[in-house]
């Protein structure tokens, strides 16, 4: 249920397809708006209702495999539920089969890049480790390359974990890199957020591990019902983990203490991915990495696609592509991690999120404003305004005319940064491809 026009049923469809399932899928979508997908499934037995869910579909099946962006409060869910089908996800199905203990990360900021620093630190000491997830790789798609002792190292976001309640789930070593407001479009309120986010650890065992970040206090509030053993990261003070101590990148637990990497051998540009480089030790650490594999992971480890990824110099004006920043906290986490005069591209969809902050760091550190148009266009526009009225450059409805409009006020040492702070569904079918369409714009600049 839930094809989704970023893929996130294609890896489920083909496991259960190569598994001898008769398998239908059904989305709300037309076979227009699904295209990619589709022709990602082509030569498959599938059976596709599009454009529509019916009821006979839920009334009948032996299985109903939910994709994480179709709400649990669905009426189609409820009347398989009403008829007794069983409903998964596929994270629920990936830990019920995989033979091997799971390392799990989720958090609003920060997963992606702490999964993959993870990933590079574990492969140091076994190059087979397996990295899925949230991250457009099918978990289940990896499962023939597991074996009982294969490191598996996943992104999880609040929608996946959903899929793990039901079967009281959860992942050998869990982490929580940050809470912040982000999908309030989804959830009633920061509340209920944080309480999903909590379903990492919820049903862990005393064996069982959970690094937090101490300088978190919502994450830090977490430990008090941790049932296993707790590590931290922290930038801020020396923890039960890894954490900063001057310009160098620490590891302690059980009584010792080990230099990993410094601070100036980073990468990463940002305090944002000094966190993420902590997050990923303390993680690795309690896996057993040793604290040469890590550092050696860390002087390695040159970022990800689509997160402060520069794309371009041009005209001494530099380019970079942040568009994973779909809450204003991730673009003020770009602010905060560039030097010098920036020109922001910024707006997009609501997800019913407070502006307030973001717009008094626009007005603080960017040199001109172009807003791309949207649902929550208007409420970044108020903050900013509210703060510093001279600011935005126009209002866009394509973003090569923003692209166009941020070369033409750039000079030389700036940066002309893609954060939007905001969703990209109404104008782009995805983040992705809203980065994909800036890479490209830019790379016909040159």
């Amino acid at each position: 249920m839930g094809l989704g026009v970023h893929g996130g049923g294609l890896g489920v469809t083909r496991f259960l397809v190569g598994q001898g399932a008769t398998v239908t899928v059904t989305d709300l979508q037309s076979a227009a708006q699904l295209r990619p997908s589709l022709e990602a499934l082509a030569g498959l037995p599938v059976r596709y209702v599009l454009g529509e869910h019916r009821a006979e579909d839920f009334h009948h099946a032996d299985l109903i495999v939910r994709n994480p962006g179709v709400p649990a409060d669905s009426p189609y869910l409820a009347l398989a539920r009403e008829h007794g089908v069983p409903i998964e996800m596929e994270m629920g199905l990936f830990f019920r089969l995989c033979p091997a203990p799971i390392i799990g990360i989720t958090g609003t900021k920060g997963k992606t890049t702490t999964t993959l620093l993870v990933g590079a630190m574990l492969r140091q000491v076994e190059p087979g480790t397996v990295i899925a997830g949230n991250l457009r790789i099918s978990a289940l798609e990896l499962l023939p390359q597991i074996g009982p002792t294969t490191p598996v190292v996943l992104e999880l976001s609040s929608w996946q974990l959903e899929g793990l309640e039901a079967h009281r789930l959860n992942p050998h070593i869990a982490a929580v890199t940050n809470v912040s407001p982000d999908h309030l479009n989804r959830y009633r309120d920061l509340d209920e957020y944080a309480a999903a986010k909590k379903l990492i650890f919820r049903f862990q065992s005393p064996g069982d591990f959970l690094v937090l970040n101490a300088d978190d206090p919502i994450v830090q509030g977490f430990a008090a019902e941790a049932p296993g053993r707790v590590a931290w990261f922290s930038r801020q003070k020396p923890v039960a983990g890894a954490y900063l101590r001057g310009d160098a990148l620490l590891w302690q637990w059980d009584g010792r203490l080990h230099a990993v990497a410094g601070r100036d051998e980073l990468r990463l540009p940002g305090v944002h991915n000094l966190e993420n480089a902590l997050a990923a030790m303390a993680i690795a650490g309690v896996w057993g990495a040793p604290p040469e594999a890590m550092g050696e992971a860390l002087r390695g480890f040159r970022g990800v696609e689509h997160r402060l990824e520069l794309v371009a110099e041009i005209n001494g004006v530099r380019y970079v592509n942040d568009t994973t920043s779909t809450a204003p906290a991730a673009a003020l986490a770009a602010l905060d991690a560039l030097d010098g005069p920036i020109v922001l591209i910024a707006g997009g969809a609501d997800k019913k999120l407070d502006f307030s902050e973001l717009g008094a760091a626009v007005a603080r550190r960017v040199k001109a404003l172009l807003l791309l148009e949207g649902t929550a266009t208007d409420k970044l526009a108020a903050a900013v305004s509210a703060v510093k009225d001279d600011l935005i450059a126009g209002r866009f409805l394509d973003l090569r005319a923003a692209v166009q409009a941020a070369q033409d006020v750039a000079r030389p040492g700036d940066t002309v940064l893609l954060s939007p702070g905001c969703a990209s569904f109404g104008m782009f079918a995805n983040e992705f491809e809203r980065g994909e369409q800036f890479k490209a714009i830019v790379g016909e600049r040159r």
